[in-house]
């Protein structure tokens, strides 16, 4: 039907067919041919000179015979039997391809929402991060350097001692500025180490919040790929600054754990909790708490992430993710440098 139906010198009268589930039908009924359940019916239409039988009846086949008595080409037994398989199968897997194509389709949209999500996300973290921290403490400096300014010929005692003030918070504003870039920038991309990365990281974050933290590794960074590495910086960034912000907890700890088939992080909190399935039914809050952005920042990198908490019983947030050998990437000419 498809090579024949669209050729000018060629038009099919019609097909017969009992089987209302066959294959070809609905090929039939897009190109708009007559389909009947008597194939007698199909002879009386309209002149025939080409008759392809594949019904394997006797009867049929006998019937058909008058027909080519009459000089009308039949072509039936085991050879339009044949034909019409490969047709029927040539139909399934043009089926299976559309289905194919149409299900990666869905991914790709969906792959390039949520990168588009997170990356939306990760420039609200940087901008409120800025300006809730740096930004405040140079707007600080600001206001007391024109207080010594004013202080100057006033009182040069008070001046002096604004000065000294002065010093220190522009020290905070340095090391703050110099944070931000780490957070920017948390991976040495010459060497992409993810370990020394959250170790600063953890360090860091234990000063300014005094919220103790724990770590440990078990594995070797070197399965890792560069892009893998970063999501996993973020992810503990994110959940970390989710316990700061949210859980009043005293303690934090990240665990990584790289084995031969996967690789997981944990990170735990003792904090104040919350129910997670009530959270998971507010869009709002599920986005406030940063939860969302952690899902899909896992789901990039191929891997799932349960969050677990319970009101007073601390948080507890896994990230799982399947191996793949760099060997067997490499043969598919791709570095990992996504």
């Amino acid at each position: 039907m498809e090579i024949l139906a669209p050729d000018p010198l060629v038009k099919i009268i019609g097909i017969a067919e009992v089987n209302p589930n066959a294959v070809g039908l609905e090929l039939a009924r897009r190109l708009k041919i007559p389909v009947t359940r008597d194939f007698r019916k199909l002879l009386a239409m309209k002149r025939v000179e080409l008759i392809i039988d594949v019904t394997g009846d006797p009867t049929v086949e006998a019937t058909l015979q008058d027909f080519h008595r009459m000089g009308v080409t039949v072509l039936g037994g085991a050879s339009a039997k044949f034909m019409w398989q490969l047709i029927e199968a040539r139909i399934r897997t043009t089926a299976e391809i559309e289905r194919t194509l149409a299900q990666y389709q869905s991914l790709y949209r969906l792959y390039v929402k949520e990168a588009a999500t997170a990356v939306s996300e990760e420039r609200t973290r940087i901008a409120c991060e800025i300006h809730d921290g740096l930004v405040q403490s140079l707007a600080g400096v600001n206001f007391r350097l024109e207080l010594c300014q004013e202080l100057a010929r006033k009182d040069p005692a008070a001046c002096e001692e604004t000065l000294r003030e002065t010093k220190d918070q522009l020290k905070l504003a340095i090391q703050e500025a110099r944070q931000v870039i780490f957070n920017l920038r948390p991976l040495h991309y010459d060497k992409m180490e993810l370990i020394p990365a959250l170790t600063n990281y953890l360090k860091s974050y234990e000063t300014q919040t005094h919220i103790k933290t724990g770590f440990s590794v078990s594995g070797d960074e070197m399965a890792l790929f560069p892009r893998t590495k970063i999501f996993l910086f973020r992810i503990v960034q994110e959940a970390l600054s989710n316990v700061e912000k949210h859980a009043k907890a005293q303690q934090a700890d990240v665990h990584l754990r790289i084995d031969p088939d996967r690789l997981t992080v944990t990170i735990t909190d003792d904090g104040i909790g919350f129910d997670v399935e009530a959270v998971s039914r507010d869009p709002e809050k599920w986005d406030h708490f940063g939860l969302r952005g952690i899902l899909e920042r896992a789901r990039l990198v191929g891997g799932e992430a349960s969050i677990t908490s319970k009101p007073g019983q601390g948080t507890k947030i896994v990230i799982d993710v399947p191996m793949v050998p760099k060997e067997a990437v490499s043969d598919g000419k791709d570095d990992g440098k996504d």
